[in-house]
């Protein structure tokens, strides 16, 4: 059995398949598995590239479509990996990410989140300019890319990444997920994560309405780690972050940037 899974949902993001997973297998760490699953992908050349997908440790697992939280699902509970890396379709790795990733869970058994730096690609390119990890950072905004590494027991426990994330965070959700078994986090000083920037991506096509809405659900779904008042200051919160004042000082680097 491999050490590492790495799952790679695809929905017609065929021709970025290579690179992708092109990436893993250039990995310095050999005992993984890549999953790839197809989540009713309906564009012609993703089809084709799908039928003809021949990579080495690689599988296909096909499904009706349902979005990202459901794809990444099917890809994990087909794992035979003790850890998970979900990985993007139009996103990369770098050699040695998932080696210092996994080394880092075994020697630690309350660690349940390891990352690394990031750097962006395609439409735009440099470094992601990320806070550091703290939970109360958490509650404001996603600091962890979805591209971390965790256990795949952790998944079994939280039960997966919640499909009532339609439009996006599902990834924030799941993280939070973990932090309320207590598990510690870890981000990694090298870069190691290729985020390929897309006009058309999901995470660019999400509005402030929708992110709020997606913020409001994270908050109901978590009780726990958020005070009660929390969710009633959410529409002052975005109203703020959305304005030219606060987009202004952003750029200036004044109000630590984040990975939202």
């Amino acid at each position: 059995m491999p050490a590492v899974s790495v799952v790679i949902p695809c929905y017609n993001q065929g021709p970025y398949l290579a690179e992708s997973i092109g990436s893993v297998l250039a990995s310095d760490f050999e005992d993984l598995e890549i999953i790839v699953v197809d989540d009713g992908s309906t564009e012609p050349e993703t089809c084709r590239i799908l039928e003809a997908l021949n990579y080495p440790r690689t599988i296909l697992v096909r499904r009706q479509n349902g979005g990202l939280s459901t794809a990444r699902n099917t890809g994990i509970a087909a794992a035979q990996g003790q850890y998970i890396l979900p990985l993007d379709a139009d996103d990369r790795i770098g050699p040695h990410y998932i080696r210092q990733a996994a080394a880092a869970l075994a020697v630690d058994h309350e660690l349940g989140i390891v990352y690394c730096r990031g750097e962006k690609f395609g439409d735009a390119e440099g470094l992601i300019q990320a806070a550091s990890f703290s939970l109360s950072r958490m509650r404001f905004s996603n600091l962890i890319f979805s591209a971390a590494l965790f256990r795949k027991a952790d998944w079994e426990r939280v039960g997966g990444y919640k499909p009532e994330m339609r439009y996006g965070c599902e990834d924030w959700e799941f993280w939070i997920s973990l932090l309320e078994l207590g598990r510690k986090v870890l981000r990694l000083p090298e870069v190691g994560f290729g985020y390929r920037i897309r006009h058309e991506s999901m995470n660019a096509l999400m509005d402030s309405k929708k992110r709020l809405a997606m913020h409001r659900l994270i908050v109901a779904l978590h009780p726990a780690l958020f005070p009660w008042w929390f969710a009633h200051l959410l529409p002052l919160y975005y109203q703020i972050i959305h304005s030219a004042l606060y987009r202004l000082l952003k750029r200036s680097g004044l109000p630590g940037k984040v990975l939202s």
